[in-house]
């Protein structure tokens, strides 16, 4: 296997090639090949190893410079295991219902729904149930939960698996979109929120879940925060995904502290591994805690006038 193949990768926001180093894993994925690091690339109970990660001096950013080639990220999503599988399903119902509550304290539910990477349909059930949705266009690349995702949308739902391609969905047509989790996982986020804005109608909301690389749980793990992982090629903060946002062409965005629902025995586990140690079959409660832990929940407006075109001067007669 060859080395990693973005190399020298300009920042995803500014195209900036001005960045220096903040943080790296003691073994660095930096320099390895795809063959070194796939063992690394799922699994709370593996050593850390991810690309460093470097503060872009245009924008602040903080993104990897070097990092996979999309057949490589192919290869190894292909080979994740279903998401969240170690957590309950009951705690992703609950932290995703609160996702969805936030969203409808803002937006009118109606128009179309778009989500990217719903997984089985936490948030487009309660959308189905509590909106007024025409249609959910579904951009959801695992076929196995494709059963579910169809059940949750109540037969109303285009499901593509295609996440880059939102061409199917109408422009100026979804009233709701979300992403949760997916935004730093991509190789060019910007041109997502683009697309993204281009589907919305005037005054259309898109919700996003990131994590927040300024929180203070990240600045007390440090290089042990669990988001600084291989599956991140990009992290952001308040002020990097307001300026995304804004560059993607929407007009208000706001940018809360979002909550999850985690049970104990996740919560200890994952400390135990960030500080290096294993737990392995020690009982622990299961019972799930409501935690803010370091994600940020944002809402983006796109703008609810279009710009007026040019006016062009009529030549008066001769």
């Amino acid at each position: 296997m060859t080395a990693p193949a973005l190399h020298d990768r300009p920042c995803p926001l500014c195209a900036s090639l001005d960045a220096v180093p903040e943080i790296a894993s003691r073994n660095a994925a930096d320099g390895r090949t795809l063959a070194d690091l796939e063992p690394y690339w799922f699994g709370i109970d593996k050593e850390r190893r991810f690309f460093t990660y470097h503060r872009c001096r245009g924008c602040g950013l903080l993104y990897n410079r070097t990092y996979f080639g999309e057949s490589q990220l192919a290869r190894l999503y292909a080979a994740m295991p279903p998401n969240m599988n170690l957590v309950p399903d009951s705690a992703i119902v609950a932290t995703q219902r609160g996702y969805f509550r936030a969203a409808s304290e803002r937006v009118a539910l109606e128009g179309d729904y778009l989500e990217i990477g719903p997984d089985v349909g936490h948030i487009v059930a309660d959308a189905v149930r509590e909106g007024w949705f025409d249609h959910f266009w579904l951009f959801e690349p695992n076929t196995a939960v494709h059963g579910r995702l169809r059940c949750a949308a109540a037969e109303q739902a285009t499901i593509l698996t295609d996440m880059t391609n939102l061409s199917a969905a109408p422009d100026g047509s979804v009233g709701l979109a979300a992403m949760v989790h997916v935004l730093d996982h991509l190789l060019d986020p910007l041109e997502m929120l683009r697309s993204i804005r281009r589907k919305l109608r005037p005054g259309g909301t898109l919700m996003l879940v990131t994590h927040n690389e300024q929180s203070t749980l990240r600045r007390l793990l440090g290089a042990r925060w669990p988001a600084f992982c291989l599956q991140h090629p990009e992290l952001y903060n308040p002020v990097t995904i307001t300026t995304m946002l804004v560059a993607a062409g929407f007009d208000v965005v706001e940018v809360t502290r979002s909550t999850n629902h985690f049970p104990v025995d996740f919560l200890a586990r994952q400390a135990a591994q960030a500080f290096g140690m294993r737990l392995g079959r020690l009982p622990l409660p299961k019972r799930a805690l409501r935690l803010r832990l370091g994600n940020m929940l944002t809402f983006a407006q796109a703008p609810r006038v279009q710009a007026a075109a040019p006016a062009v001067p009529i030549e008066s007669a001769a």
